[in-house]
């Protein structure tokens, strides 16, 4: 999954197996006809993306959920259940930015059988700002819905919102979906509601099973607008490690890993029938600091442990050379790109820094100041068995500088979860984390990095608030122009990287390993399950 290279449409193929599948006279034995089986060694925590953003919570929603606007096969967007994408040419964002309409469309219904209505849109937006509900976020950009008739939902908004089309109930970036007013609107919260378990949406594929810690089963939806898609089932398996994902996969009991880590590449082009598919990714590898811990909130540790970290050796050794390392968290093939280099590597000036912010050897071991040792606990899901190297690596360079490292291990369901609801990402018990982001298609990084972002309002875990970083994000809402938005996301990474809440361990490229008679799959950078209406096994 190696005999030559070559381009189709957006993935370079690593191997000879087709991208279109086989005939039907060899198909593979293990091959069940119209029956997926994908996994990526997730667990998710919920199944309503109000609840939790894990990369499977968002993309098992891309299946079964009601979005506005979904994403091609170029990350470009196109309308779902609007009519069409809301611009200034077409009265859609009105001429000061403050207004924002869409159309919808009529008659769509719901995967059981309910009309779907602007009722449905407004009702929605009021449970995320509904502060007795646990969302990861808030619509606080908008001051007033409107709803002139059924078909048309009217936002007027405080402030013009740039990123409106990927925020406003958008499939991409684990957002929060469209709910169904019929069944929820009782509830004066949704947070523990049975709808949680099996939700109800609008998509080409419906919820039919969830045994938790096994598999989530999803069925054909006969209902959806478009028509029935061609795959009569999908099954998300739930495996407990990726060493017994990459088992699974060579004793072919799951049909698709998607996403999978440059670290298993070798061993899954040994394996037979399974394409290999290789396309940059919008997701980027990081080791996340707690800033509100006392060590981690002084800039020359930060600066420090970055120096001191060779990531192109531990992406060689550990990824196979898969991914890009580069100190910024954009995406080399999104339109808001920009080169800002490389930190590179250099322990000597790492312990000369350590030296004069007067963080001390104790007999020439661990560093201490004013009695607090330099000792960091890293937080990691468990059974990943890559991730597990590359932190033992980054333990190994950081003790050369005098910082202890101890690694807990966290289910990926707790990882992840609200920090109502006990999570450890977004709670406080934790020095240095190691996970993916996924920037999305418009350079809005103000959910992860915004000042009013941290848990349990939004997603900055590190707690990072930067004015100058600020400034920029908030100036991104108010420029509909790509040049303008490149220009301000620019600005916010070069604070990012000066400042180092983060340190960018690499820009992924996705790999997809999938059985070779599988047909007409074409993931994009954001959303690879946004367009499944033609695939099929």
């Amino acid at each position: 999954m190696r005999a030559r290279a070559a381009w189709c449409g957006i993935f370079l193929l690593l191997g000879c197996a087709s991208a279109y599948g086989t005939p039907a006279e060899s198909r593979a034995s293990w091959t069940t006809p119209h029956v997926l089986v994908i996994s990526d060694a997730g667990d998710p925590n919920t199944l309503n993306p109000h609840f939790g953003q894990s990369a499977p919570v968002a993309n098992l929603s891309e299946l079964t959920m009601a979005w506005l606007v979904r994403w091609d096969t170029h990350n470009r967007p196109y309308p779902e259940l609007a009519t069409q994408i809301p611009t200034r040419e077409n009265g859609g964002i009105g001429a000061d930015g403050l207004t924002i309409t869409y159309h919808l469309r009529k008659g769509v219904r719901w995967s059981d059988g309910a009309p779907f209505t602007a009722d449905d849109v407004a009702f929605t937006t009021n449970v995320i700002n509904n502060p007795a509900n646990n969302e990861a976020a808030r619509f606080t950009q908008i001051a007033k819905i409107e709803e002139p008739d059924k078909y048309t939902i009217v936002y007027r908004l405080k402030h013009p919102y740039s990123t409106f089309l990927e925020s406003f109930f958008s499939s991409c970036c684990a957002n929060p979906s469209i709910l169904p007013k019929h069944l929820l609107a009782k509830y004066s919260n949704i947070n523990h509601v049975r709808y949680n378990d099996l939700p109800v949406g609008i998509g080409p594929f419906r919820f039919a099973r969830w045994d938790r810690g096994k598999q989530v089963v999803l069925v054909a939806n006969p209902l959806y607008w478009r028509g029935r898609p061609k795959l009569n089932k999908i099954v998300y398996k739930v495996v407990p490690t990726r060493d017994a994902l990459l088992q699974a996969l060579s004793s072919h009991e799951v049909d698709m890993w998607y996403q999978f880590s440059g670290a298993y590449l070798r061993r899954i082009q040994a394996l037979s029938g399974y394409t290999i598919a290789r396309q940059p990714s919008y997701a980027y590898n990081h080791l996340d600091f707690n800033l509100a811990r006392p060590a981690l909130a002084d800039p020359a540790v930060r600066t420090a442990l970055r120096l001191a970290l060779d990531r192109k050796i531990i992406v060689r050794d550990v990824a196979n050379g898969i991914g890009i390392v580069q100190d910024s968290a954009l995406p080399v093939s999104a339109p808001y790109y920009s080169d800002l280099g490389t930190t590179a590597y250099d322990p000597a000036r790492a312990n000369a820094i350590l030296d004069g912010a007067g963080w001390n050897r104790i007999n020439g071991g661990i560093r201490s100041k004013r009695g607090a040792m330099l000792r960091l606990t890293v937080a990691l899901g468990a059974g990943q068995g890559d991730t597990d190297k590359e932190v033992a690596l980054v333990a190994e360079q950081w003790r050369r500088i005098g910082v202890d490292v101890r690694v807990r291990h966290y289910p990926s369901a707790l990882m992840f979860a609200p920090a109502a609801q006990g999570g450890i990402l977004y709670g406080n018990d934790w020095d240095v984390t190691l996970f993916a982001w996924a920037a999305d298609p418009m350079g809005d990084f103000s959910a992860i990095y915004g000042c009013d972002a941290f848990p349990p309002a939004g997603q900055n875990n590190v707690r990072w608030c930067n004015r100058g970083a600020q400034h920029a994000m908030d100036a991104l809402f108010a420029h509909y122009r790509q040049s303008e938005r490149t220009a301000d996301v620019r600005a916010l990474m070069q604070q990012f990287v000066h400042d180092v809440p983060s340190i960018v361990f690499a820009v992924r490229e996705d790999l997809f390993a999938y059985n070779r008679d599988l047909k007409n799959y074409h993931p994009n950078n954001v959303t690879p399950f946004d367009n499944m209406m033609d695939v099929d096994i």
